[in-house]
C-alpha cells in the first residue's frame, strides 16, 4: 500500500553520470511530478534555511563564502573522504530534505511521484516509495560523459566513479532498470515501456487539431514525438543559421520541455524552458514575426506559468536577446522584470540564473508564489 493515498511514488536513483535527470525529465513529459532531493539537500543550508546555523556550528565559519554563504565546494572538500564528518552533515540535512519531500508530495496534483535521490537506498526516503527505478551505464559511458559535460580529466572522472558503491548493488534492490548506454529515443522508450505499467494510458495524446481556419493562437505541450516539427521551425525562424536536427531535438528532451504555439494546425512559435530546484528557466523563444508579438507572449507565459505553478515553482526567469528583452512595454504587462542574478535575493534563485543564462541574454524575473519550501520546517 502506497505510503500517500492515491499516488504512486518511484525512487529514481543510479551512480554518477548513469542518467538520473534525463529520466527524471522523461517521466515529467509524460505527467508525472519529480522531485531532485539532492538540489534540495542545497537548499537546506543555504542562507536563512533551517540547516545553515547548526551547519556553520559543527564545521567553522572559514566555510562560508564573501556573501555568507556556505560554499559548497569548501564543504565537500572536508567531507569527501571523511565518512564521519559526513555523517554529521547527513543527520544534519537529511532530515530536512525528507520534510520537504513530504511537504511536495502533499502539494502534488500529479498522481504519479518521481523523486530523484543519488543516496535513496541509503536513507529513509526510500521507506515512501512504491517502486525503485535505477539507471545503468558502463563505467566507460560515465568517464566520457563526466569529461564532456563537466570538463573532468580521465584521472578525476575515475576517481569520482570509483568513490561511490558499485552499481550492481542499486540493481539489485531495483523494480526497473532503464539502460542508459545508447541514443535519447532508445532510453525514451524504455522509460515509456516502464511508465505503461505504472499509468496504463501511456504517453498523453495530443491535443485534438481545430476544425476551422480561425486565426486564433493556442499552446499545447510538445511531445518527442513533435522533434522534426520542431527543428523545422527553429530552422526557418533562423535562416538556416540553426538547424537541428531531430535527433538534436530528441536529446534537448532529455533537459527541458517545450511549449508550442500554434495558429489553427500551424506552429508558429515555441518555448523551451525546464523545472529545476523549483524555479522555472526559460533558455529557448522562437516566435514567427508574422504574429502579434504581444498577443504570442501572452499565450505562451499563460501556459508556461500555470505549467510551472503545477510543478510548484517559486519563480520564472527568461533568458532573451537583447531585441526582446527590450520590449519592457509587454514584459512588464506580464509581470516580469529585467534583474541581474545577484538582485534575486534568494539563493536558490541565484544559483538557477548563474547555471542556466546564455551568453549576451539578458534575464527577466517573476515571482510565482510566496511561500518557499525550506522557509521554515
Amino acid at each position: 500500500m502506497s505510503h500517500y493515498s492515491g499516488k504512486f511514488v518511484i525512487g529514481l536513483t543510479g551512480n554518477i553520470a548513469t542518467g538520473k535527470s534525463v529520466v527524471r525529465r522523461m517521466l515529467e513529459h509524460l505527467g508525472a511530478y519529480s522531485i531532485d532531493a539532492d538540489a534540495l539537500a542545497h537548499r537546506a543550508i543555504a542562507k536563512g534555511a533551517p540547516g545553515y546555523k547548526p551547519v556553520i556550528d559543527i564545521f567553522g565559519r572559514f566555510i562560508l563564502d564573501a556573501s555568507g554563504e556556505i560554499d559548497r565546494g569548501k564543504l565537500g572538500r572536508m567531507v569527501f573522504g571523511d565518512p564521519e564528518a559526513l555523517k554529521r552533515l547527513e543527520v544534519i540535512v537529511h532530515p530536512l530534505v525528507e520534510k520537504a519531500v513530504d511537504i511536495l508530495i502533499r502539494r502534488a496534483s500529479q498522481p504519479v511521484i518521481v523523486i530523484e535521490a543519488i543516496k535513496l537506498l541509503e536513507g529513509k526516503l526510500v521507506t515512501a516509495c512504491d517502486a525503485i527505478w535505477v539507471t545503468y551505464a558502463p563505467e566507460g559511458i560515465q568517464k566520457k560523459r563526466l569529461m564532456a559535460k563537466r570538463g573532468m580529466s580521465s584521472e578525476d572522472a575515475i576517481q569520482r566513479i570509483h568513490a561511490q558503491e558499485s552499481q550492481e548493488a542499486k540493481i539489485a534492490a531495483a523494480n526497473v532498470v532503464i539502460q542508459n548506454t545508447g541514443s535519447f529515443e532508445d532510453t525514451w522508450k524504455q522509460v515509456l515501456a516502464a511508465w505503461k505499467v505504472v499509468a496504463p494510458a501511456g504517453e498523453p495524446a495530443p491535443l485534438p487539431a481545430k476544425k476551422a481556419e480561425t486565426g486564433e493562437l493556442s499552446v499545447q505541450r510538445g511531445r518527442p514525438r513533435d522533434s522534426t516539427a520542431i527543428a523545422s521551425l527553429i530552422t526557418r525562424l533562423t535562416d538556416g543559421a540553426y538547424a537541428p536536427s531531430e535527433e538534436d531535438i530528441m536529446a534537448f528532451f532529455g533537459e527541458m520541455a517545450f511549449l508550442l504555439l500554434m495558429q489553427d494546425t500551424r506552429l508558429v512559435g515555441l518555448v523551451g524552458w525546464q523545472v529545476e530546484n523549483l524555479v522555472a528557466r526559460t533558455t529557448q523563444l522562437y516566435l514567427d514575426p508574422a504574429i502579434s508579438l504581444p498577443q504570442a507572449l501572452a499565450a505562451l507565459m499563460k501556459e508556461l506559468e500555470r505549467a510551472s505553478q503545477d510543478l510548484q515553482c517559486e519563480a520564472s526567469l527568461i533568458f532573451l536577446p537583447p531585441d526582446l528583452a527590450s520590449r519592457e512595454d509587454i514584459w512588464h504587462g506580464l509581470g516580469y522584470t529585467l534583474r541581474t542574478a545577484r538582485a534575486l535575493g534568494v539563493q536558490a534563485w541565484q544559483d538557477a540564473a548563474l547555471e542556466s543564462q546564455p551568453p549576451d541574454t539578458f534575464m527577466l524575473f517573476k515571482q510565482l508564489r510566496q511561500d518557499r519550501v525550506l522557509r521554515p520546517i
